[in-house]
């Protein structure tokens, strides 16, 4: 009797949604980049208890026809590459091909999309992984993806969910990742179905930022180094924090863990920044596609790079020579009386785990200010 068999189709999909789908969070994140890779200039978030009971997200993107609606639903179907070749320098966020089909593997999923240009939409319905129940459906331009009873089917998985605050607040910090490096794209995110938080469109990153860290003093850093090019939104270094948690980190627009990059930031402060702290604010690295393979990671949480010692050249060598224009760099070498008296700088605030603390910790808005008009 053979000791070797095959896991039958839903056993596998689900330890393969094991890998693109850790929590709420991160169902959230696959669906809004497959928004902005459809071209959405509007997205809205919606979630409940947590993203456990409802994550939903719309979007006016560029839409699914019928046909299309019923492929992306199956694994290892795609829109953004058609052969091996197109991997070396992908440009979209989303090409692996499952993370819809991953999701709906552990959740009870509706799609509804309709295409630009079309008079009807159409709508999916899938549980637990099960064949897709496709019917016409009367929707706007573009996609709405809910999914809901998030892990219903492994309770094994759910039981290590956090409680739906904790949850909640997890999502709420990867949608101010995914805002960040796109400026042009308005967010509006729901908890429990009251509007939180709305990123409003903006003319660039720095302004977005801005927007993220309001009590941060951000300087603006840019520059360019050979193939490499560079913007850094830093704070001074006497407000670092230990750790991290409030640097954001990007390649080509996209949201990475790296420590090559963190070591170039740090060496840019010098002396000035003492060892294990890190300035609050975002550093945005682009370098020609074909220099980076995005795909080492399931979650597309880290990259590699060809030449890793010119990129981290590049970034460090930017950021030091920016950074000594930078105001509060300038402010420092005035006299110390103008510095005591009208730049003493405000004491860092607590170190906190994860850097949307301080979007979380901000009064809430009210309706008139949520509802401000988007610039024209």
């Amino acid at each position: 009797m053979s000791v070797v068999a095959l896991l039958p189709p839903e056993v596998a999909n689900q330890i393969a949604a094991g890998e693109v789908v850790e929590r709420p969070a991160s169902v959230m994140k696959e669906l809004v980049e497959n928004a902005l890779d459809a071209g959405a200039t509007t997205i809205t978030v919606s979630i409940d208890g947590g993203g456990l009971a409802r994550v939903a997200v719309t979007d006016d993107g560029a839409g699914m026809s019928a046909p299309d609606l019923a492929l992306a639903l199956l694994r290892h179907a795609t829109s953004k590459i058609r052969s091996a070749d197109d991997l070396v320098g992908v440009g979209t966020y989303g090409f692996r091909g499952e993370a819809l089909p991953s999701i709906a593997s552990v959740s009870r999923t509706r799609v509804t999309s309709r295409a630009r240009g079309t008079d009807e939409g159409n709508e999916a319905l899938v549980e637990g992984g099960a064949p897709a129940v496709l019917r016409p459906a009367g929707c706007a331009e573009g996609t709405t993806v809910c999914v809901e009873d998030l892990f219903y089917n492994t309770p094994a998985r759910r039981k290590f969910m956090r409680t739906p605050q904790t949850e909640g607040a997890a999502c709420a910090d990867a949608l101010v990742r995914l805002a960040v490096p796109k400026p042009e794209v308005r967010f509006v995110l729901r908890r429990d179905g009251k509007v939180v938080r709305e990123f409003l469109r903006h003319a660039d990153v720095a302004a977005r930022v801005r927007e993220l860290l309001p009590d941060e003093p951000l300087a603006e850093l840019r520059g360019s180094r050979g193939k490499v090019r560079v913007v850094g939104l830093l704070g001074p270094p006497e407000r670092a924090r230990s750790g991290a948690s409030h640097l954001m980190l990007y390649v080509n627009g996209r949201h990475v863990k790296d420590r090559l990059l963190l070591r170039a930031v740090a060496q840019a402060y010098g002396s000035t920044l003492e060892s294990g702290r890190y300035p609050a604010g975002a550093v945005l690295v682009e370098v020609p596609p074909e220099d980076v393979d995005v795909n080492v990671h399931p979650q597309k949480t880290e990259v590699r790079f060809a030449s890793q010692g010119q990129v981290f050249e590049a970034v460090m060598t930017v950021l030091r020579d920016a950074a000594a224009t930078a105001p509060w760099a300038l402010a420092a070498t005035r006299p110390r009386d103008f510095w005591t008296d009208h730049l003493s700088p405000r004491p860092a605030p607590p170190a906190t785990d994860t850097l949307p603390e301080l979007v979380r910790s901000a009064p809430p808005q009210s309706p008139r200010e949520t509802a401000r008009p988007l610039p024209l």
